[in-house]
């Protein structure tokens, strides 16, 4: 296998290389550490959200699709997305800190988006029942219905399909975006606005903290 160099004279098909540089090393403390942080807050934010009161939109799009459970299928194209995403990663750490950075950015500003723009999900709403990704919620059993603006399902699949290297994974990872983004409007998880919102600022804050995680 052909290494390749792309931070700091580290071989992205090396994690021990890449972990004897003093910059990746830090990096990825940090970025773990703040992580793990936010990980924690979580449980309590959302917990928090779900119990206020908020507006209902009339949302167009949503009038004319669905409801319909895709549960399954989001499940399964997150997780195999992801994956795939882990088996890439062991050959090539910087896409891992990359990755680690743009989850970071793009939850921070989701908390402060939630925050801002108080919502009730869709009357209509079939919640995504998903044990792994509920976890984050608190508990397995646990479902959070207004953590809204913006969709957290489709940024951490674009997330993903920006961070890989290969063009045939950056491939897949967009139709899971796309996938993901089109099945939870027809399960009436999110807004319309919700997913074209997460697209715009995804796109924007990735290029962001990728910079951050690699100079």
């Amino acid at each position: 296998m052909q290494e390749q160099t792309n931070y700091a004279g580290i071989k992205t098909t090396n994690w021990g290389r890449a972990l004897d540089n003093t910059r990746f090393r830090n990096k990825l403390i940090a970025g773990v550490l703040v992580f793990a942080l936010i990980l924690m807050i979580l449980p309590s934010f959302f917990a928090m959200i779900e119990e206020r009161n908020g507006v209902v939109l009339n949302d167009w799009l949503l009038n004319h699709i669905g409801p319909r459970d895709f549960s399954l299928p989001i499940f399964i194209i997150i997780w195999s997305t992801t994956l795939l995403f882990f088996i890439r990663s062991y050959n090539n750490p910087v896409i891992f800190l990359q990755a680690i950075y743009c989850v970071v950015f793009l939850t921070i500003i989701r908390i402060a988006t939630i925050w801002l723009t108080p919502l009730n999900p869709p009357v209509t709403l079939i919640a995504i029942k998903d044990p792994l990704t509920s976890l984050t919620y608190g508990g397995k059993d646990i479902f959070i219905t207004k953590d809204l603006f913006f969709s957290g399902h489709t940024s951490n699949m674009l997330i993903l399909a920006l961070c890989f290297e290969k063009k045939r994974d950056k491939l897949i990872g967009f139709i899971a975006a796309f996938s993901v983004g089109t099945m939870v409007l027809f399960q009436h998880a999110h807004y319309s606005i919700d997913v074209i919102a997460a697209i715009i600022i995804t796109v924007i804050v990735v290029r962001i903290a990728k910079k951050a995680a690699v100079h």
